[in-house]
């Protein structure tokens, strides 16, 4: 029996006029403090609400984490607000919570936003940011500086690094912990890297699949497989950027997103 956690959340904007409200949610070892910027730009014209999922941010820890439970956690979020229907958008990890909840619940979901994730099983990812994190003595750190320097060796990438040390939060104690469910994540990336959906599993509401022209995440062979389970997508793809559009391309990504909820 899956057992939804209560889950964190930050609001932007308005009503909308009734519309259903923007829901977002992050990708692997973020939160919703990743969407600040660009939810409250995609608040500007309608209700905007960025959810940490579970084992992340000020959401509850639990020792499960897979596609199922995320969406479940996500519409008992919508059942306890009273929201029936609301537009959905979720990035790398938060995009495949996203694919799983749309097909099971298709009456909850308006419009489907996808970040730089397919409906595909991905190669492992991130095993070496969750090895770095994993070797952090974080009961030795007395300081972000020293955080960084031991990572500094293990992830070549600055942006990276600044990335992973957004969930290096002081303890009661006024040391460091990791934010993060650090055990569960690190034991479940086998599950994510895989296909939230079944070969016959669809959803046929608008979906827009936004992919970063730089990251392969979105293979060009891979439309066959999204218009497979959501026949009524799209494909857009954002040159010179990565895996993070809502935050490399950001102006280029919202527009792209508010013309596809307008539409």
């Amino acid at each position: 029996m899956l057992m939804p956690v209560d889950l964190f959340f930050r609001s932007f904007g308005g009503g909308g006029d009734g519309a259903p409200p923007l829901v977002i949610l992050h990708g692997l070892l973020g939160s919703s403090r990743n969407w600040m910027t660009a939810g409250a730009e995609l608040g500007r014209d309608r209700h905007v609400v960025a959810l940490d999922l579970r084992n992340h941010g000020e959401s509850p820890h639990t020792g499960e984490h897979t596609y199922p439970f995320m969406a479940e956690d996500v519409l008992a979020w919508m059942n306890a607000r009273g929201i029936g229907r609301a537009h959905l958008l979720g990035h790398s990890m938060g995009g495949k919570a996203a694919m799983r909840l749309a097909a099971d619940h298709p009456e909850r979901v308006g419009k489907l936003v996808v970040v730089d994730i397919a409906p595909r099983n991905n190669p492992p990812y991130n095993q070496r940011a969750f090895a770095a994190m994993n070797a952090l003595p974080v009961s030795e750190i007395r300081s972000r500086k020293d955080a960084e320097k031991f990572l500094e060796e293990r992830i070549p990438s600055w942006a990276f690094r600044q990335f992973l040390l957004t969930s290096l939060v002081r303890d009661r104690s006024g040391g460091f912990d990791w934010q993060v469910n650090l055990p569960v994540l690190t034991e479940s990336l086998p599950h994510l890297a895989r296909s939230p959906l079944e070969e016959d599993e669809q959803f046929g509401g608008d979906a827009l699949f936004v992919r970063g022209g730089r990251s392969d995440f979105v293979r060009d062979e891979d439309a066959v497989t999204i218009r497979k389970h959501f026949p009524a997508s799209r494909i857009d793809t954002i040159e010179d950027c990565g895996h993070n559009p809502h935050m490399e391309q950001r102006e280029a990504f919202n527009r792209r997103v508010q013309a596809f909820l307008e539409s």
